[in-house]
């Protein structure tokens, strides 16, 4: 007689979770490394400015960090390995600073207008990343 615990369907759950939750915990840490990485790079230090309550900074923030997780999310579905993904991260990185960098010579002294606590300059730095995000997405999922 076969228990419930014998059924295929459980038996590849057992198998599959402990990879999901490897997958996901790798991708969760490159988010968080991908966030400090871009944090140290820019001239602005965002986390002091949102401790002290700058809503541009977390906006801004806050769209690095999506802009960041979108590719990753695509990437964690597209990638075949860990490694793979690793690389997809620090692309990821390397494409959201560039962004940072194009929206800066764009609107002339992000860095400050950020810190000055201008909304409309955050929003279209999340503009930028995010809709960035969502074409680079895109291009790693062929």
């Amino acid at each position: 007689m076969t228990t419930p615990f014998q059924s295929p369907e459980i038996q590849a759950f057992a198998t599959g979770f402990p990879i999901t939750l490897l997958h996901a915990g790798v991708t969760v840490a490159l988010l968080f490394v991908a966030t400090t990485v871009y944090v140290l790079l820019t001239p602005h230090k965002e986390i002091a400015l949102i401790r002290d309550g700058n809503s541009a900074a977390a906006v801004s923030l806050a769209g690095v960090m999506v802009g960041l997780a979108i590719p990753l999310a695509v990437s964690l579905k597209a990638s075949t390995s860990l490694i793979e993904l690793a690389l997809w991260g620090a692309a990821t990185v390397l494409v959201q600073i560039l962004i940072f960098r194009l929206v800066d010579l764009m609107l002339h002294g992000l860095p400050k207008r950020i810190q000055d606590g201008e909304m409309a300059a955050a929003a279209a730095l999340v503009g930028a990343k995010l809709s960035t995000a969502l074409i680079f997405a895109a291009a790693v999922s062929g």
